[in-house]
């Protein structure tokens, strides 16, 4: 019997996990608070996972 196998994570290289940052801006508002902004990883689409790889066909033979 073998042991489990547990697949690797598929962790976005560009954000590495971290799909969605608040960022200040200098401006404040009225009462003084800064302005927040949310952005979301382009490359994974705020998801924080990469996509699935293909597997490579191989022909066989040569």
């Amino acid at each position: 019997m073998t042991a489990p196998h547990r697949s690797p994570a598929r962790v976005c290289p560009d954000c590495d996990g971290f799909p969605s940052v608040a960022i200040t801006t200098g401006t404040r508002t009225p009462n003084g608070q800064r302005t927040t902004i949310t952005v979301n990883c382009h490359a994974c689409r705020g998801t924080g996972t990469a996509p699935a790889r293909r597997r490579l066909l191989v022909p066989a033979g040569r």
